[in-house]
């Protein structure tokens, strides 16, 4: 099966809005890592401050106490109004913690007594030397509330532009749908170009990449259209000038077959009279190859099918009146328009009857049946048990194993103007209940 192209608005959609979501994301990624180093920047000099800020204050109230073994604990005074992200400890120089805040447990920092800023598993530490360097405050904050700020700020970054990318994709698309209309417009009317339809291209808002294009191909129409009607004149001129004198060279060759009865020569007059007719008929085989090259096959206006069908078969059977015709018809009461041209139709009809009469068995009847489905199947009883390839028969000058005279070109004739009416040529070899080879050819129009 032939794959169908991609379309070029949708690859440009899909690459345009790829891009624009890795560009996105990009920039998102780059503002959470900005955004996280200045929170900790921020976080870090509100822990200074804070630290500094409280160290005179507990010191203070430390010496206001009397010593004790176990640290002192600071109540908070508004219990539960409040996230206590903050804790701190007031630790001497061995180490033991001397007072602590409430939300805090009694067990020492694992952040070392030195002056700074110091991390310990999930807090962030900072210790102030005082009293000489025999009390130290260290004052902590959670890194989990620096995670959440951090998670919350970039959630809301990404919350809007998980809104905005699809509206960027639907531009995107409009945008893209606007641009290519033209490019479709034109390949629809360049589609629309056939061996039927040859008039100009007119499209006038094209934009400037794409506006030389109707005028080539205007052109090139043109000279298609100017050779096809040459190539039809000279076909229809050839006929006209050899088969005249043909004919006439024929006819006197008659008359002397006649003149010569009783002499000698009467058998290379006859040589002569059966090699004209030979040329005759591989005339009349070149001229409808040269119809058919031309392009003859379609038609701008329908015609009816069965008329045509009776006046081809009407006509042949007047010209061979030893042939015996079987004739069938399985069509509905309705019209079946076709759109081909009636010679055409009559050229290729004619061939099958042709072919089937002369290389079929002698005394046997040739079937021609005309069905529902627009098929016109032509049969006749072949001589021999068969067994070749019979669909090498529509090529050109390709021949069976029969010894009659012949151009090999009638099915070659019938399957080029078949494709110009847009139908097809089937060409089978069966066996019949008697046991004889059928050769069958089938005209089927869609």
């Amino acid at each position: 099966m032939a794959r169908k192209p991609a379309s070029l608005s949708r690859r440009l959609i899909a690459s345009l809005s790829g891009l624009l979501f890795v560009f996105w994301t990009i920039a998102v990624l780059l503002g959470i890592s900005v955004m996280r180093d200045e929170f900790d920047e921020v976080f870090d000099s509100a822990l200074q401050e804070t630290t500094e800020r409280l160290v005179p204050l507990v010191v203070d109230d430390l010496f206001r106490r009397e010593a004790r073994e176990e640290p002192y604990r600071i109540a908070d005074p508004k219990p539960g109004l409040h996230d206590e992200y903050l804790t701190y400890q007031v630790r001497d120089a061995t180490g033991r913690v001397l007072l602590h805040s409430n939300n805090v447990s009694p067990e020492p920092y694992g952040a070392p007594l030195v002056s700074g800023f110091t991390d310990d598993g999930d807090r962030r530490i900072f210790t102030v030397e005082t009293v000489s360097g025999s009390l130290f405050v260290q004052m902590a904050d959670s890194l989990a509330h620096r995670r959440e700020a951090t998670l919350e700020s970039a959630l809301a970054l990404l919350l809007p532009i998980m809104v905005l990318l699809p509206l960027g994709m639907l531009a995107t698309w409009w945008l893209v749908s606007r641009a290519t209309a033209p490019v479709a417009r034109l390949g629809d009317a360049i589609a629309e170009r056939d061996g039927t339809n040859m008039t100009p291209i007119l499209m006038e808002d094209l934009p400037a990449e794409l506006a030389a294009i109707p005028g080539s191909i205007n052109t090139l129409l043109e000279r298609l259209t100017a050779s096809l009607q040459a190539e039809r004149d000279l076909a229809a001129n050839s006929a006209h000038e050899l088969r005249t004198p043909l004919a006439g060279a024929l006819a006197q060759t008659e008359i002397l077959v006649t003149d010569l009865a009783d002499s000698p020569a009467r058998a290379r007059a006859l040589q002569v009279q059966s090699a004209l007719r030979r040329l005759s008929a591989m005339l009349e085989k070149l001229l409808q190859l040269a119809r058919a090259e031309a392009g003859i096959g379609s038609a701008a206006e329908p015609t009816e099918l069965l008329p045509l069908f009776d006046l081809v078969l009407d006509d042949f059977i007047r010209a061979h009146p030893g042939v015996t015709i079987e004739v069938g018809k399985d069509l509905p009461d309705v019209p079946v328009p076709l759109q081909i041209d009636p010679d055409a139709f009559g050229i290729a009809f004619k061939n099958l009857l042709e072919n089937a009469s002369k290389y079929g068995v002698e005394d046997r009847p040739v079937e021609v049946h005309l069905s529902q489905g627009r098929r016109i199947r032509v049969s006749n009883v072949m001589p021999g048990s068969g067994g070749e390839d019979v669909d090498q028969y529509r090529q050109r000058f390709r021949r069976g194993r029969s010894t009659l005279p012949g151009s090999g070109l009638g099915l070659a004739i019938v399957d080029r103007l078949m494709a110009q009416m847009n139908g097809r040529l089937t060409l089978r070899s069966l066996a019949s209940v008697e046991g004889e080879t059928v050769f069958e050819a089938t005209l089927e129009f869609d």
